[in-house]
């Protein structure tokens, strides 16, 4: 059966009028008129000769065959950027966009500057930052990494490890003040505990004593929050004890808003890594790759927090 004859360039607008949400938002992206990204879609749909869309004044929506096409096109866009990229390598000079996607807590404090750095060294890749607490899908949104924290599930994508992260039990003194400091784990069981919702399992957490013992305990939730600086904001507040990264309470603890607890004990290190779709490295995400871990590196040595013992 003879493929039907469909212009390229439209897949590349179908792609990006869904990731944009609206005919309005996707033509100021593409730069054209809202009425050729309709006359686009209209041509590919009579292209294709299936219906992708369903409109109406207020919203649009993808039919089912539609959802199955879009998944197909956007990866048709990513290895089409990954050949262009490749093209690019024979330079061996980071050009285009990089587009990164990162957590809440994470990327605006240590993924922003270190890609304003990058944009400074490469004058020729422009940067793009989504901070999301949400797993993107790096492949239909077109990003071209993520930096993601924590422990890594399974998946198709490539990762490379940046750094790691102590886990800190932290509290503030006004919380400390009222319900008294846990000196075991096992004391956890009964104080107010902030959950962070995001984790597989948020109110369970194993400590190690200096022997290398292990002691699990059942926290009590009183509040539960989606991202750490949810978390982070409730912990300061008062209202519980809680988990949070070395790198989210490194200055609360050296300035005393939040103390340390149970500090003759440990929790594993977490992990940073770049994840990244294709089976090659492009120049960019290569060399961003490489300032980001060694920006890591150097904060990481130059700062140990007090109370939030190494895994070892």
């Amino acid at each position: 059966m003879a493929l039907p004859n469909i212009n390229l360039n439209r897949l590349a607008v179908f792609v990006a009028l869904v990731r944009a949400g609206s005919f309005t938002a996707a033509a100021e992206q593409l730069g054209m008129t809202k009425a050729m990204v309709s006359q686009h879609i209209a041509k590919l749909e009579e292209e294709v000769g299936v219906t992708l869309l369903v409109r109406s004044t207020r919203r649009m929506s993808l039919t089912e065959a539609g959802e199955r096409f879009h998944e197909d096109c956007a990866r048709i866009m990513v290895d089409a950027e990954a050949a262009v990229s490749r093209l690019d390598e024979c330079r061996d000079t980071p050009t285009g966009v990089l587009r990164v996607a990162a957590a809440g807590d994470h990327g605006p404090a240590i993924v922003a500057p270190a890609l304003a750095e990058f944009a400074s060294l490469h004058p020729q890749v422009s940067v793009e930052l989504v901070v999301s607490d949400e797993i993107v899908d790096l492949i239909a949104e077109r990003f071209d990494l993520s930096i993601r924290i924590g422990w890594l599930r399974d998946s198709s994508l490539r990762a490379a490890r940046l750094s790691t992260f102590r886990q800190c039990l932290v509290a503030s003194p006004a919380y400390v003040a009222r319900r008294g400091t846990p000196s075991i784990p096992d004391e956890l069981a009964v104080h107010d505990w902030i959950s962070l919702s995001v984790l597989a399992s948020p109110t369970r957490w194993t400590f190690a004593d200096g022997a290398g013992a292990e002691r699990t305990v059942r926290t009590r939730p009183v509040a539960s929050a989606n991202s750490t600086l949810a978390a982070h904001a409730f912990v300061a507040a008062g209202l519980g004890i809680s988990v949070l990264p070395d790198y989210l309470v490194d200055a609360d603890l050296a300035t005393g808003r939040l103390v340390p607890l149970l500090e003759g004990y440990r929790l594993p290190d977490g992990g940073v890594h770049a994840v990244y779709p294709g089976k090659q490295t492009t120049v960019k995400v290569r060399a961003f790759i490489d300032l980001l871990r060694e920006r890591m590196t150097r904060g990481r040595q130059a700062i140990r927090t007090p109370g939030c013992p190494d895994a070892g």
